[in-house]
């Protein structure tokens, strides 16, 4: 089983490669994961602004994987930028959106789920998304930290206290009996164990639970439904070849 995890922004190289290790450590001993980059786009995802901007290179690279033969394609960021629209161009690759996966994990665990997030930036899309899964009812809330995107790790204490005290006001606020990190940075910081021994109630990582969505899904020879994502008619009507054929440019 091949997997591709693909981040849909600009990364260090060093930071992909970390996440590839964990990601590797966190994967069955028969599963072969890669993390992969974009040529372009913003340095982190804190608005649906910088999530449109994250779509167009990530959608050509997740194209370029499933000619490549991999199985799987995790897009790199919780709000699942641009999902629906990648599993409309993927006809035998599945795509997981962590996002999306966490929030319906939740309700498997328990009743009512809080999603802690980034900033206030995107606490609305993150009640967004919950209504895409199907799970909105159950959202008990969403918290945002307030520390950027990349400022999480600078002090990985200092997250986690963060963390710990705003999981502890939405399970005794909001009577929230699951919480979703929802940041894959927060993912790569490996504490929803820490937090959770804690708080005691479920903390789910995205990161993981991406990736562990993804390789029980290919090893039970399921994908997207075709019919739900209809592959592009151009595409599958055969008027062009390639995914940049169907961008038009005008003329100067």
């Amino acid at each position: 089983m091949k997997i591709a995890y693909v981040v849909p922004g600009i990364m260090d190289k060093e930071e992909m490669q970390r996440r590839e290790k964990m990601l590797k450590n966190w994967a069955f001993s028969d599963v072969k994961v890669i993390v992969t980059g974009v040529s372009e786009g913003p340095a982190s995802v804190e608005s649906m602004y910088e999530e449109y901007l994250s779509i167009p290179v990530t959608a050509k690279k997740i194209y370029q994987l499933e000619k490549k033969g991999y199985d799987a394609a995790i897009l790199g960021c919780a709000g699942d930028p641009g999902l629906d629209g990648m599993r409309e161009i993927t006809t035998e690759m599945l795509v997981v959106g962590p996002g999306q996966t966490s929030m319906q994990l939740a309700v498997m665990l328990g009743n009512r789920f809080s999603v802690l997030t980034v900033t206030d930036s995107t606490v609305a899309s993150s009640y967004e998304l919950a209504h895409k899964a199907g799970v909105a009812s159950n959202l008990a809330s969403v918290k945002a930290l307030n520390i950027p995107v990349l400022e999480l790790a600078q002090n990985r204490e200092e997250t986690v206290e963060k963390i710990v005290s705003i999981g502890r006001k939405a399970i005794q606020e909001d009577r929230a009996d699951v919480l979703v990190l929802g940041c894959m940075t927060m993912g790569f910081l490996d504490i929803a164990e820490d937090v959770q021994n804690i708080l005691k109630v479920p903390v789910i990582n995205p990161s993981k639970t991406g990736l562990k969505a993804a390789e029980a899904l290919v090893g039970s020879g399921l994908m997207h439904s075709k019919k739900a994502f209809m592959t592009p008619p151009k595409i599958s009507e055969g008027k062009v070849d390639k995914l940049d054929e169907l961008y038009v440019r005008k003329d100067s």
